[in-house]
């Protein structure tokens, strides 16, 4: 199934609340397998996830490895760190998965508002 529609998934939570956050992996890497363009971004404690190593010692009983889905959208979409989220923990994009970028509110606002997008917040 491919879209014309973009699929923006924000992710407001790491390993402190597990399902949720896997629940923003799993749709957003879904999405990106149906075709869907996706843009992941990640905000709080998920900004870890883009960090080397960090989704990969992710794990929730029945659930596919965060690390994969992380991939996953980054093969076929985007992820983004929020700014703010990073500079709170000293991250840089040196410090990030490749393929990471970091970026503002306004770049949100700007991707969500754009015409045929569907963004979900988890």
């Amino acid at each position: 199934m491919t879209s014309e529609r973009v699929l923006v998934v924000k992710c407001t939570s790491g390993a402190e609340a597990p399902e949720r956050c896997s629940q923003a992996f799993t749709v957003a890497a879904t999405a990106a397998a149906a075709g869907t363009p996706v843009s992941l971004w990640l905000t709080g404690e998920a900004v870890w996830l883009a960090t080397p190593g960090r989704a990969e010692q992710f794990a929730l009983p029945h659930s596919a490895p965060l690390a994969d889905l992380r991939d996953a959208v980054l093969a076929a979409g985007s992820l983004t760190v929020c700014t703010q989220c990073a500079a709170r923990r000293g991250l840089t994009e040196a410090d990030l998965v490749p393929g990471t970028v970091i970026r503002g509110s306004a770049s949100f606002v700007e991707e969500v508002l754009a015409d045929g997008t569907q963004a979900l917040v988890y």
